[in-house]
């Protein structure tokens, strides 16, 4: 007998309560012992989520409800994380869409749910929050409608069925007038509103792999839901990859889901979304099916990135102080062992023998993930200023542009539209509510939004909500203001003093600390105007034999500015460099710009 299964996956904008929600379904789901300790967002496993507060990576789980398995897979919210959501979708049958039941539909939420429509499926739309002060549930689900008819939805798709909903307080409502009492409602609607997922049980062995990962002891493991059949430990499959080579493999392990946990499974049939091992050589998006009737499967097709890192040796005096891995070698390994796991990235090597290794994903944020999961590998190596990738359209060279979405306090409204503007935003639409909240949207190339978070907060004293998401390729807009302030170079190796930095406090903001080591060449602050300026960052103060009382002055230095990846990818220009280890992040000079530095000395 066929098992009861309903597959779906939760997607949202950025913080309109996915992982939240994830977490109250699992905490009413009695999945857990009494006594064990539940962690919130507990989806967020990965060190860098827990971090930063934000999903990066989509998750499966499971739970049961009325003698139905429910799975359901968790996705990133963020914009730059979209090829997660992308390719799993091909795993489940329906979504629910999560939407904040005062902020409204927002870009990322126009793109997943364009994603989910283009696949044929039907979302379940939840309103979300609809505890908080001034939600409006009535007016966001209109909001929604106008959203799905604006993406050309069919009309059995527009026939949706919602709810309201309060994640963080683990209730779920039909009607906004209904009694509090917790999700069963959504789970329900689960249910009725979801399709059980499409195969034949007794059809020959098929899956294709939408997720990757290893394991120290079994090695590559492919995830994926079962299409077709069956598998169960010790089973022959056959291995087809996207060139069309196949090669046969044994099943060491099935695994599936339940709450925070993968248990092993004697067996696995139509519908369940598993964890095979056994196949070494696995790729996402290669098919796995019975050896007597290979089946090839069309390749998981995503968005191309659009902005590209350069990625070299680190050959900086104070190389390999901190660091296990400093050659090119280990560079390229690690970054096609990522290539295998995560296709969202794309990664090349100079064609022309330059020892470096380009590394291109979907923004800033992307891109600082890797970069710091690598540093915390024991990486040491050096990473050039982002550049977005040009494509040439009908004869025409077009880049990259995004829409962006901004709140913001009404009096900083003119200052942020201004400093877009100077960037080649185009402004798209201006409202402000009762609240005095000013939303503007933007539409703006992805060179001029680089870089301008810290500019944005500044401006708007930390008030201001900032999203973005990719809109189109247009024709190149010309020139854009780059970063207004120089910098401050060292010009003598050894280790910062205070006596000095206190002297430089005047020229700008510092980047470093009394005690840090620097070199020459290395940014060690921010000149207060538009050009560089070449500093001494180890002076000590000339010692005498007078001594008079008040001669000597307290030294107090500012805290210095400390970089994290994401913010130095956007601070640096074309001539400069980041310099990343896994104990410290130092911006440079490149080496051109010294060479050329030392000549105006001479």
């Amino acid at each position: 007998m066929k098992k009861k299964i309903r597959n779906i996956a939760i997607i949202a904008h950025i913080d309109h309560g996915k992982t939240t929600l994830v977490d109250a379904l699992l905490q009413q789901s009695q999945i857990f012992r009494e006594n064990q300790a539940i962690p919130t967002r507990a989806m967020d496993s990965y060190d860098q989520e827990q971090e930063r507060g934000i999903t990066i990576f989509a998750k499966p789980t499971s739970i049961d409800y009325e003698g139905t398995k429910i799975n359901i897979i968790d996705t990133p919210g963020h914009a730059d994380f979209s090829a997660e959501v992308e390719r799993i979708l091909g795993t489940v049958n329906s979504v629910l869409l999560v939407v904040d039941a005062k902020e409204g539909p927002m870009p990322q939420t126009r793109f997943v749910l364009s994603k989910s429509l283009k696949m044929g499926l039907k979302p379940i739309v939840v309103l979300n929050k609809i505890d908080r002060p001034h939600a409006d549930p009535e007016r966001v689900l209109n909001e929604t409608f106008d959203l799905f008819v604006e993406l050309s939805a069919t009309d059995e798709q527009l026939d949706f069925s919602y709810c309201y909903a309060s994640a963080l307080e683990g209730y779920a409502l039909n009607n906004v007038d209904d009694p509090k009492e917790n999700l069963r409602p959504l789970l329900d609607l689960i249910l009725r509103a979801t399709p059980a997922p499409e195969g034949d049980a007794a059809a020959p062995f098929l899956i294709q792999a939408t997720q990757v990962t290893y394991d120290d002891f079994l090695g590559r493991q492919a995830c994926g839901r079962i299409l077709n059949g069956s598998v169960k430990k010790g089973q022959y499959i056959c291995h087809i990859n996207a060139a069309g080579k196949s090669s046969r493999s044994q099943i060491s392990r099935v695994e599936g889901f339940r709450g925070l946990e993968k248990i092993e499974l004697d067996e696995a049939g139509v519908g369940d979304i598993v964890v095979l091992s056994g196949v070494p050589e696995i790729m996402i998006g290669d098919a796995l099916c019975d050896p007597n009737n290979p089946t090839t499967l069309p390749p998981i097709h995503l968005e191309e990135p659009h902005v590209t890192v350069d990625l070299l040796v680190n050959d900086g005096p104070l190389v390999g102080k901190s660091g296990k891995h400093v050659t090119l070698n280990k560079l390229r390994d690690r970054l096609l062992r990522e290539r295998r796991a995560n296709i969202s990235y794309k990664i090349t090597e100079a064609s022309n023998n330059e020892q470096k290794i380009s590394l291109a994903g979907r923004g800033e944020l992307h891109l600082a993930i890797l970069l710091e999961a690598m540093r915390r590998e024991g990486f040491e190596y050096c990473v050039s200023k982002p550049q977005v990738i040009l494509k040439e359209i009908d004869g025409t060279v077009c880049e990259p542009v995004d829409r962006i979405y901004i709140e913001v306090p009404e009096e900083f409204s003119g200052v942020v539209i201004e400093q877009l503007s100077k960037k080649r935003g185009e402004m798209q639409n201006l409202q402000t509510n009762e609240q005095g909240i000013s939303q503007i949207e933007f539409l703006i190339p992805t060179r001029g939004i680089m870089g301008y978070r810290n500019d944005f907060l500044t401006a708007t004293r930390g008030l201001g909500i900032m999203t973005r998401i990719f809109e189109s390729y247009e024709p190149h807009k010309g020139e854009i203001v780059g970063r207004s302030r120089g910098v401050l170079i060292s010009m003598s190796s050894g280790k910062a003093n205070a006596y000095a930095l206190f002297n430089l406090q005047d020229r700008g903001e510092l980047f470093s600390n009394a005690g840090d080591e620097v070199y020459e060449g290395m940014i060690v602050g921010e000149h207060s105007r538009d050009n560089d300026l070449i500093v001494n960052a180890i002076r000590g103060k000339q010692l005498t034999n007078v001594r008079a009382s008040g001669t000597d002055e307290s030294l107090s230095l500012s805290p210095p500015r400390k970089f994290t990846l994401e913010q130095a990818i956007g601070y640096i220009n074309d001539d400069e460099w980041i310099e990343v280890t896994p104990d410290a992040i130092r911006l440079r000079k490149s080496i051109l710009s010294e060479v050329e530095r030392k000549r105006k000395k001479v």
